[in-house]
C-alpha cells in the first residue's frame, strides 16, 4: 500500500502513525533506535506490505500491468489503491480527508527531528503539493505517476499507467473493494499482536 493507506491503517496512535509512515526509510534492525511506539509502527508497516504483496487479489491487479511496467507494477497498484481509498474516503472515515491530511502534516512537522533525512528532504514538497489529498482525483494520480516516472528516469514510462487506470477503472476498483476490508481486519489484528 502507499502512504495514505499506511497512515489510515495505523489508527489514532501518533507514534504508530509515524513509524508506519517512515518505515520504508528504515532498513533492517535500525528501527530499534526509535521509541517503542514508533518501532511498532515500523513493524506494522512491514507486515502490511507482506500481506499486501502476497495477497491473490493484489497479484491479480499487478498482473494486469506487468507486461508494460514489470516490477514497477506493484508500485503503480499501490498508488491506484490509495486513489480508491481517497476517492471513497467517507466510506472509511468520519473525519473529512482534508482534516485527516492536515492533521497528519502537523504531526510530521511536530516530529520533524525524528524523521529520516530522506523524508525531511521531501516533506516540504509533499506538503506544498498536498500529495495525500491529490490521490482523490485522477488529475492528482496522473501528476504523481508523472513524478514517479521522472524519479525512475523514464525506465518504464510509469506516467502512462494513468491510461491503464482509466481503461480498467472498474476492474481495479473492484479488486480494491474486495481486498481493502481484508487488509483493515489484518492490520487491526496486527496492532493488537505487536503491542502484546
Amino acid at each position: 500500500m502507499n502512504f495514505l493507506a499506511h497512515i489510515y491503517l495505523s489508527g489514532k496512535n501518533e507514534e504508530l502513525i509515524l513509524g508506519n509512515f517512515i518505515a520504508d526509510s528504515i532498513k533492517g534492525k535500525k528501527y530499534l533506535k526509535y521509541p517503542p511506539g514508533v518501532q511498532h509502527g515500523i513493524l506494522l508497516h512491514r507486515r502490511i506490505d507482506h500481506f499486501t504483496d502476497t495477497h491473490p487479489i493484489v497479484k491479480k491487479s499487478t498482473a494486469k500491468l506487468h507486461k508494460n511496467y514489470h516490477h514497477y507494477s506493484g508500485v503503480i497498484v499501490d498508488i491506484y489503491y490509495d486513489h480508491f481509498l481517497a476517492s471513497q474516503w467517507a466510506k472509511f472515515s468520519q473525519v473529512p480527508l482534508e482534516k485527516f491530511v492536515a492533521d497528519f502534516y502537523k504531526l510530521l512537522q511536530r516530529n520533524f527531528d525524528l524523521l529520516p533525512d530522506s523524508i525531511q528532504q521531501f516533506l516540504p514538497y509533499m506538503i506544498a503539493d498536498n500529495w495525500l489529498l491529490s490521490y482523490a482525483s485522477m488529475e492528482g494520480i496522473h501528476r504523481i505517476l508523472y513524478q514517479m516516472n521522472q524519479r525512475t528516469k523514464n525506465v518504464v514510462q510509469m506516467d502512462r499507467a494513468i491510461y491503464d487506470l482509466e481503461h480498467q477503472y472498474d476492474d481495479f476498483k473492484n479488486d480494491f473493494d474486495i481486498f481493502f476490508p481484508q487488509l483493515q481486519k489484518f492490520s487491526a489484528n496486527q496492532i493488537l499482536q505487536i503491542k502484546e
